[in-house]
């Protein structure tokens, strides 16, 4: 666990493209570690979903890290606040802003590279869940916004309308999906899926009112992520089903836990008052 919150810190806080390159490889270890030790029925198999995936999607960065880095005009360098005024021809510029962001495409994940994710909050132990949800989708996000807005932004600008096509799409079809999942965590993490579509959508739009939004929109599925699994964790935990056909009147010997699924369930569903209504309604206007 501290191994993960390590790495993933360290991407948060790097301000060199190589340390933000291997702390974003280091939280895999442990995170592949935490899946298959103490993971469900089927845990090896998610757990090399998962690091197939991510270790391929982290090829494409690695490409994009020293291409942009050697490219230099001034010499090589992997500073970000040199980097940010570094200029590039329009095609390298297109290959490095590809590259990136097909990396945070399976981190974040955006369709079609997010199926390893259901798979692993699936059979993830809750508390690995909680990460998984709360910071290791932000990741992509944030690399999204810090290195291909920021560092890459005339390609930004070339393909930011397919961006806004896409988050839409996700958002509509993976909460459709949610709505046919018998497993409650699967359920959850489709819907951290179409959440997720919402950010897309507002680092698209290059706006103040659109980047504010998908920021607004990373820090409330934050705490409503991180929230709605402790719950299914604590609950399923006493009552021993995780199917919802096998549910059923948790209300009564559990009042307490249900109050509060019911009020993280209206953040997540964006009811006005609550954080996501806030945020997605940013990302709208």
């Amino acid at each position: 666990m501290l191994a993960m919150y390590s790495g993933q810190i360290g991407s948060f806080s790097s301000r060199d493209l190589l340390l933000f390159f291997i702390t974003w490889e280091l939280e895999l270890i442990p995170v592949y570690l935490l899946l298959s030790m103490w993971g469900g029925k089927k845990c090896l198999y998610s757990a090399t979903k998962f690091i197939l995936y991510t270790a391929g999607g982290s090829i494409f960065l690695l490409i994009g890290v020293l291409g942009m880095g050697l490219y230099g005009s001034n010499g090589p360098t992997l500073d970000f606040e040199r980097l940010a005024n570094q200029p590039y021809p329009v095609t390298l510029e297109i290959i490095f802003y590809f590259g990136f962001l097909i990396a945070y495409a399976v981190k974040l994940p955006i369709i079609p590279l997010h199926t390893w994710l259901p798979d692993t909050h699936g059979e993830a132990h809750y508390s690995t869940c909680m990460l998984l949800a709360g910071i290791l989708l932000k990741m992509g996000a944030y690399g999204l916004i810090r290195i291909n807005i920021e560092l890459l932004p005339h390609a930004h600008y070339m393909f930011h309308p397919w961006l806004v096509i896409v988050g839409t799409i996700q958002t509509i079809y993976t909460a459709s999906t949610s709505l046919g999942q018998r497993k409650l965590k699967k359920r959850i993490a489709y819907s951290s899926v179409s959440h997720m579509g919402f950010t897309i959508i507002g680092i698209g739009y290059i706006t103040d009112m659109g980047l504010n939004g998908a920021i607004l929109q990373i820090l409330s599925h934050v705490f409503i992520g991180y929230a709605l699994f402790f719950l299914v964790g604590t609950s399923c935990d006493r009552i021993r089903f995780i199917y919802l056909n096998e549910m059923g009147g948790i209300s009564i010997p559990m009042p307490k836990i249900f109050t509060m699924f019911n009020s993280f369930s209206t953040a997540s569903l964006a009811l006005p008052g609550m954080s996501g209504f806030v945020a997605e309604s940013a990302v709208f206007f």
